[in-house]
């Protein structure tokens, strides 16, 4: 699939502010499932300086810095082109030690995924994320695409879906506790719930392709899971499927904060308060 994406983010500000450093994720990433064609982006008021940098996670990101004046607006507007070739979720062949959980990872493995074993939004995952989790992996004997696939429906089945366009991500346990949430609430709850059965998974924010006939669509999130033989594959429990090529990542990260489209701090005299709105447009091309 072939798709052409603008988004305009706008936030404005009840009192005067300046500016901070700003970190933009809003480049989407050219991997193995995608490929981006073409990128741009327009930033007012205008940066002193924009730099590429790439993260730790290996995301492209956009580092800004403003001049030392007040303003009441900040507006980024990007215009992106990208390819998606992965029409097969499923195309690969797990390694012959890796078909049941929990994984025993090779040392040299395990090295690197050691931040995506571990819970995102505290120190320890709560009892009720481990027996939720627990349960699923007993009903699958273990069989570690069967949890996911599970795992997967079951949120999208027994969960109801949230808008909630601002704030960061609930604690899993309170998605699980309150049967409900955001696209990013599923996407928490979900690695939790990997992480519980030893399988390292990362928060993902992007696009999915949506209704077609809706002109304005909105940021969603999902989670990725390293199935070695696989590599990180995506998972949509929002929409209870396998991520394939309707979907469009731009960032990932062991942590939600270290995947959100925009960071970034700002000084006022004042207390001030924000206010966030964005309009994102996606449209297949031929």
């Amino acid at each position: 699939m072939r798709y052409q994406i603008s988004h305009t983010t706008t936030y404005r500000y009840d009192h005067p502010v300046q500016l901070g450093a700003h970190t933009v994720r809003l480049r989407p990433r050219s991997d193995g499932s995608q490929m981006l064609r073409q990128f741009s982006i327009n930033v007012q008021p205008q940066p002193d300086k924009l730099s590429d940098v790439l993260d730790l996670d290996g995301n492209a990101c956009l580092k800004l810095w403003f001049p030392k004046q007040s303003i009441s607006e900040l507006s980024i507007y990007t215009e992106a082109t990208v390819e998606t070739f992965r029409t097969n979720p499923f195309n690969y062949l797990s390694e012959p030690w890796a078909i049941a959980a929990p994984i025993d990872y090779p040392s040299s493995i395990a090295a690197y995924l050691t931040p995506y074993l571990q819970p995102a939004l505290s120190t320890v995952l709560s009892p009720q994320v481990v027996t939720f989790a627990q349960t699923l992996l007993s009903k699958v004997e273990g069989n570690v695409s069967f949890f996911l696939s599970q795992l997967t429906q079951n949120i999208y089945d027994e969960f109801d879906y949230l808008h909630r366009p601002k704030g960061t991500p609930q604690p899993a346990h309170v998605t699980l506790i309150q049967k409900s949430g955001s696209c990013r609430d599923f996407a928490v709850l979900f690695m939790a719930a990997c992480q519980a059965v030893g399988l390292a998974a990362r928060f993902v924010s992007g696009y999915q392709e949506g209704d077609t006939d809706q002109e304005s669509r909105e940021l969603h999130a999902w989670p990725e899971v390293y199935i070695p033989g696989g590599g990180w594959r995506g998972f949509d429990p929002t929409h209870g499927l396998a991520v394939s090529d309707r979907h469009i990542a731009l960032a990932a990260a062991a942590h939600p904060a270290a995947a959100a489209p925009v960071s970034g701090h700002i000084k006022s005299e004042q207390c001030s308060q924000s206010t966030l709105s964005y309009t994102i447009r996606i449209s297949p091309l031929a």
